[in-house]
């Protein structure tokens, strides 16, 4: 079973999948957003954002929530979006050979602004504050906030952000599909690459995910 296949099976097997990860997100969002208040940080976008981190995600239920989302789309868009993503992929594989720095427009942002907001992965809602996190193995994990907080927040107490309720609920909910669809494929993927794999599936032959 591939990811396109799996996310089309998960209406059958979890018929309340996307209300359970929009409410997991709606969390992750309220704690983001707690968190920046307390510490008086708004972001505004720079030249220098979180669009243009390299960042892996390693969840099939975030892969099939961006797949939903982008399967809204146009169908020209949709191809715009994915020319860009291979580019994307192709100039991320030449950075990493090389070990060279990469800093690259994520293919969904236009104009400083992502084209599927409500639809992006868990990382891209948290990344900018400083956190902690209680892994379960590796202890106590802790990291600082963008170059921007840490400009501007550099002389005050800061109460970081505790990411581990919100990937503790996150890692449930994938445990929950994971065993509904029986998918085991270790998921390790770009923006760009999960648009890729979306867009390489013919979705006007197969029912979307989540719907009929």
């Amino acid at each position: 079973m591939d990811f396109n296949a799996a996310c089309r099976s998960l209406p059958l097997h979890v018929p309340d999948w996307l209300e359970r990860v929009i409410a997991v997100y709606a969390q992750m969002d309220a704690a983001y957003d707690d968190a920046a208040v307390h510490a008086g940080f708004t972001c505004t976008g720079c030249e220098d954002n979180c669009c243009r981190t390299r960042f892996r995600h390693h969840t099939l239920i975030e892969y099939a929530y961006l797949r939903q989302g982008f399967l809204s789309l146009a169908a020209g868009a949709r191809r715009r979006i994915a020319a860009e993503a291979a580019i994307y992929r192709e100039a991320l594989r030449e950075a990493e050979s090389r070990g060279a720095s990469f800093r690259y427009w994520c293919p969904l942002n236009r104009e400083g602004r992502c084209r599927l907001y409500a639809f992006r992965p868990m990382i891209c809602r948290l990344h900018g504050l400083p956190y902690i996190l209680h892994h379960p193995v590796r202890g106590v994990i802790q990291g600082t906030g963008c170059h921007i907080f840490e400009q501007a927040h550099r002389q005050r107490p800061l109460r970081p952000l505790d990411r581990s309720g919100i990937y503790k609920k996150l890692a449930g909910l994938e445990q929950a599909v994971r065993l509904a669809t029986r998918f085991r494929a270790p998921v390790r993927m770009t923006v760009a690459d999960m648009i890729l794999a979306v867009e390489s599936d013919n979705p006007a032959k197969q029912m979307v995910a989540g719907g009929g």
